[in-house]
């Protein structure tokens, strides 16, 4: 028998609970053993969460009792837990999480505590989504040229909202709080760091990238509008939020962002709260992997494979994915300036003579070229230029859009979503 404790016993802790036990016909079947949680760890005692395990308050409950087997870690935040799951790996326990903000900081070092012990973190990127699985075993003979997805269920809900409907972001946003999508303070997942802590895991199993969220490019959707949306519809586009690696040469670039992706693009039909993501092997060419990236249920589906997988046979798999660096080419993080991409912009000017020349100057100056542009007027004698470039250095596109800035017929910063 294997006994599992888990750290956190809220909503995806309460359901990992459950689907041991309702399912345990099929899951021992599978894993060759019965497999029962022992005991919790929870912040409030009092509260009833309708489980038949023992429940504590102290981390040490757990993590010092030797009958248990494998610790399953769904606190949150980085480094209490990273703390706690150290003490579990270092007392010869087998560490299961969903904690992509951990791995996001710490997955290095996990893998150097971890060496022997099995740790396993698949409910870590898109819920009920075996990408990681996918991406670590599934493509291992390949090289993976690209990964872009939607991993937050939250942006791609107000987005296609925004799009469908056309519901205006501040309202799309209270209606998301009051459904339970995003939190109170939605900075982490409007904001881009919710994808970026998952891109960064996906990054190090596809190729050996050690980033942190500080190194990377990471914006969100806070400034998308109807305008915007508008322009997309146009031109044959979606916007959603991405988290894209892509490969060049020796350099692989990560970022997060809105993006203008065409509409017969796979993902682009990918609506809802559900997460996609695309995976480019230079063997197998394009996978897509689609399903619910949150919720108790899917990404308790998750923790319970990687139980599974444990109980199975062990640790069987490096953490992420390599056992050794490549020989001979060794992959570097691109640095954001190099990126090369296409742009839309908005920009707010005063509706009046000369405002196209003195822009165009600024477009041949910085050398971007422009592709498409649109005039939408707006209030006070002013208008909304929307505009798309060719392809672009990031350098040239920030440094460009500072002196726009400055110039005394546009009356606000203006506004970029890259174009992939």
């Amino acid at each position: 028998m294997i006994k599992v404790g888990i750290i956190g016993v809220g909503t995806v802790g309460t359901s990992v609970a459950q689907i041991l036990k309702e399912n345990a016909d099929v899951i021992s079947a599978r894993a060759g053993v019965d497999i029962v949680v022992k005991s919790g760890v929870v912040k409030n005692l009092q509260k009833e969460r309708g489980l038949d395990i023992t429940l504590t308050d102290n981390v040490d409950d757990i993590i010092n009792d030797e009958e248990i087997d494998i610790v399953v870690e769904l606190m949150g935040g980085v480094e209490e837990p990273f703390e706690v799951v150290k003490r579990a790996l270092k007392a010869g326990k087998s560490v299961v999480t969903a904690n992509k903000a951990l791995l996001a900081y710490h997955r290095y070092e996990l893998q150097e505590i971890a060496k022997d012990k099995a740790f396993e973190f698949e409910a870590s990127v898109a819920g009920g989504i075996p990408i990681i699985t996918a991406l670590r075993d599934g493509l291992s003979a390949n090289h993976i040229e690209s990964i872009v997805g939607i991993m937050n269920g939250t942006c791609n809900y107000m987005m296609t909202k925004m799009t469908n409907e056309g519901v205006a972001y501040d309202d799309i946003l209270k209606e998301s709080q009051e459904l339970g999508y995003a939190e109170a303070d939605p900075t982490f997942d409007v904001g881009g760091y919710d994808a970026a802590h998952k891109l960064l895991i996906l990054a190090s199993i596809a190729y050996g990238i050690d980033a942190k969220p500080e190194d990377i490019l990471i914006e969100g959707i806070q400034n998308v509008t109807q305008d915007d949306i508008s322009f997309a519809k146009e031109f044959g586009y979606a916007i959603k939020l991405l988290g894209i690696a892509k490969k060049d040469k020796n350099e692989v670039e990560l970022r997060v962002h809105a993006c203008l992706i065409k509409q017969e693009e796979m993902i682009a039909k990918i609506d809802g709260v559900m997460n996609g993501i695309s995976v480019v092997g230079d063997k197998v060419g394009e996978t897509l992997y689609y399903g619910p990236g949150a919720g108790g249920d899917a990404t308790a589906s998750a923790v319970v494979a990687n139980i599974i997988d444990i109980a199975r046979s062990g640790k069987s798999t490096p953490m992420l994915g390599f056992n050794r660096p490549m020989e001979g080419s060794q992959l570097t993080l691109k640095p954001t300036e190099k990126i090369r991409s296409k742009y839309y912009l908005r920009i707010n000017v005063s509706d009046r003579a000369g405002v196209l020349a003195g822009l165009t100057k600024i477009f041949e100056q910085n050398d971007i070229s422009i592709e498409t542009m649109l005039q939408r007027p707006t209030e006070n004698a002013s208008a909304n230029l929307l505009i798309s470039t060719h392809t672009a250095l990031e350098k040239d596109i920030q440094n460009m859009m500072n002196e726009i800035e400055q110039l005394n017929f546009v009356n606000a910063k203006p506004a970029m979503i890259r174009i992939v």
